[in-house]
């Protein structure tokens, strides 16, 4: 069961909210094969959503055009692959060494150059290249998924750095604050993460409440994620403990 309040769904736990954040994965998948012939699927990192990942390459797999799927990253620490805190790392074993997804249609931050910001340039050539081969009324991202931070920062965008007034530019290398290790990072901007059509954020754990409350009930400025938009819609799926006070449960 769950509550929804306005944008936001409360469920009792990580594995019914993991549930939800699957069906509608294999919703947003079947609209954009539909329309277009193919998915976009941005994926995000942290611990959160490990469990819709392994729920995609396991009992919601048949569901999911995999073949016309493509898949990009919100952003990266810059560390090898096989580094425990490879976001790319993590959805390769957990997601995509068990689906039949074509190699060539999975697009990692590249995180083996001498230089971040390079790297960074890379990977916005690399979206700005579908971007232009698809077509300026289409999406990027058919679906972007994204985590929360505690202090309120999404992907790797920081409230010291002000997001918000950043420019143009889809790819940043941003260093993180002493409380983000590795600080080295890759990340999308917000004005790459609004060309997305739909967004869901996967919000698990006591210590995101206050930083949910502030974005969703007061609109912080402060708060990077309360400038993410998106084309179509943006939903906020919630563990019970990530609900503040005033969010139905």
């Amino acid at each position: 069961m769950r509550a929804s309040d306005g944008n936001a769904d409360v469920f009792p736990d990580l594995d019914a909210l993991s549930h939800a954040a699957a069906e509608a994965c294999v919703a947003a998948a079947r609209e954009a094969v539909e329309a277009r012939g193919s998915f976009a699927l941005c994926l995000t990192g942290g611990s959160t959503p490990r469990p819709l990942y392994e729920l995609l390459a396991g009992p919601y797999a048949p569901q999911v055009p995999w073949q016309k799927t493509r898949l990009f990253w919100g952003d990266e620490r810059y560390v090898p692959p096989d580094r425990d805190e490879s976001n790319y790392g993590m959805a390769r074993a957990a997601l995509i060494d068990r689906v039949t997804v074509p190699e060539d249609q999975v697009h990692p931050m590249p995180t083996d150059r001498d230089d971040p910001g390079e790297a960074a340039e890379v990977y916005e050539k690399t979206l700005r290249g579908f971007a232009n081969r698809w077509g300026a009324g289409t999406p990027l991202f058919d679906l972007l998924l994204l985590g929360l931070g505690a202090d309120g920062h999404v992907c790797s965008l920081f409230p010291e750095d002000e997001p918000h007034q950043q420019g143009d530019a889809w790819v940043r290398a941003p260093y993180g604050p002493p409380r983000h290790a590795p600080r080295r990072r890759l990340t999308l901007t917000l004005p790459a993460l609004a060309k997305a059509q739909n967004t869901l954020f996967l919000v698990s754990g006591e210590a995101k409440r206050e930083a949910v409350r502030a974005v969703l009930r007061e609109g912080d400025p402060e708060m990077p994620a309360t400038h993410v938009r998106a084309r179509q819609s943006a939903r906020w799926l919630l563990a019970g403990a990530a609900a503040p006070s005033g969010v139905a449960r």
